[in-house]
């Protein structure tokens, strides 16, 4: 009996418990270059649904059951693309959430789940209208023939509302050790005559693991390199270590390249495979595949060597993995853990400019080593590359003479042969002279 009358209890409490209203907390903006993301927290999931208005135009999201906190502050919360956020009750015990626009957007929803420190997330993004204007072509053989930087794409793991892993003493972020560090990697590869280096996200914005590699593919990348910091749950864990794709991730994404129509139609290795029959198609993936596959190892083992000379790497070789990021057939691409970030000693270093610098230097080296190997056809290296002299040390020349004589600046001779200022020429040393 008195089990039925708890159950009676239970069962009458029910229809409150689910009609309870949920809570806006507050509200975030990220702005990223494609597109802003407004981030709703709140303390439950909602139903909800959002449509556009215009003359003015505007983003309208309709909760059902949910209200706003007395500490909801969306002052402020605007960027190039959103005006401002005001909010009212619609009809009973809804909301109304008006975003006021600066231009014509398309927006998307999703909800998150509690995860990193959050609690249950509606997530808004505001991306621009397509642009439906031709792309501009080249207009003779001449466009086609520029010799063009080699492009190194630098991906800072994580960003926006995905802050990665959490410092155990400083609780730093790995979202902003990532992207100091790729602008650091950056400031170095762009100073490389002949290379160029490009960002997939360049502040503190989410981007899909899938957008980085688009971006890449975008720029033509010749290599893709994601940076990111470890953590274990062993405090004393410590080191750096690189990672390739393994061999049972190359295989998941064939079969993904193949089963998507929009992959089909993409280039691999600058073939489409959407007019290929099924087995050539395979053929011509598996291909593309394997040669990405053997480069990034051959890149990934020169930043590995080059990061054992900053400190520790963790295990004894490179690692394979099936990471997304890793997943572009046609990119050789590595993903760098610069250390662990759940080690006291290492988030301390991880948050020095110095320790930062090294790192970046390090991937620098490891990729300029990888370089002076392969250079992409078409590229200012490759072409230098064929038209460099060599010059033997005789006893009595000096860098500055042998600058002289074949007319190169004397900042480029010692950069093309890694000649610091601290590192003396010897007799019998032979020079490469570049012609650029």
């Amino acid at each position: 009996m008195k089990q039925l009358k708890a159950l009676l209890v239970i069962l009458l409490m029910l229809p409150s418990l689910v009609l309870a209203s949920a809570q806006i907390d507050n509200v975030r903006l990220w702005t990223a270059p494609d597109h802003t993301r407004l981030v709703f927290d709140l303390d439950q999931p909602v139903e909800h649904k959002v449509f556009v208005l215009n003359s003015p135009e505007r983003v309208v999201i309709d909760i059902k059951e949910a209200k706003i906190a007395k500490s909801f502050d969306s002052r402020g919360v605007e960027d190039r693309k959103l005006r401002r956020v005001r909010h009212g009750k619609k009809g009973k015990g809804d909301l109304r959430i008006v975003l006021d626009l600066k231009e014509t957007i398309r927006p998307k929803s999703f909800q998150l789940k509690p995860s990193g420190g959050y609690d249950h997330r509606l997530v808004v993004d505001l991306y621009a209208k397509e642009n439906t204007s031709e792309r501009k072509v080249a207009k003779s053989t001449k466009d086609l023939t520029v010799l063009r930087d080699v492009i190194v794409a630098i991906d800072a793991g994580h960003g926006g509302e995905d802050p990665g892993a959490v410092g155990s003493v400083k609780r730093t972020r790995e979202k902003h050790i990532t992207l100091q560090v790729a602008k650091k990697l950056k400031a170095l590869v762009d100073a490389q005559p002949g290379m160029r280096g490009v960002l997939t996200r360049t502040g503190d914005y989410f981007l899909s693991l899938r957008k980085r590699l688009n971006i890449a593919r975008k720029h033509k990348a010749d290599l893709f390199v994601s940076i990111h910091a470890d953590a274990f749950r062993d405090k004393r864990v410590r080191g750096s270590s690189v990672y390739v794709l393994s061999r049972r991730g190359a295989s998941s994404e064939a079969a993904r390249w193949l089963a998507k129509q929009e992959n089909s139609a993409d280039l691999v290795g600058g073939v489409s495979l959407s007019d290929k029959d099924d087995v050539l198609a395979s053929v011509l993936l598996d291909l593309s595949q394997s040669a990405s596959r053997h480069m990034s190892m051959a890149a990934a083992s020169k930043v590995y060597k080059q990061l054992g000379k900053v400190g520790k790497v963790h295990g004894h070789r490179v690692q394979q993995a099936g990471f997304v990021v890793l997943k572009s057939p046609d990119i050789p691409s590595m993903l760098v853990e610069t250390g662990f970030i759940s080690n006291p000693q290492e988030e301390r270093k991880l948050r020095t400019t110095k320790y930062q610098n090294q790192l970046a230097r390090a991937m620098l080296n490891g990729i300029r080593a990888y370089f002076d190997e392969v250079q992409p056809p078409g590229t200012i290296l490759a072409e230098r590359k064929t038209s460099e002299l060599k010059h033997k040390i005789s006893s009595g020349d000096t860098l500055s003479e042998i600058a002289n004589q074949y007319s190169v600046s004397l900042a480029t001779l010692r950069e093309v042969n890694g000649i610091t200022n601290d590192r003396r020429i010897r007799v019998g040393q032979v020079l490469t002279i570049p012609r650029i």
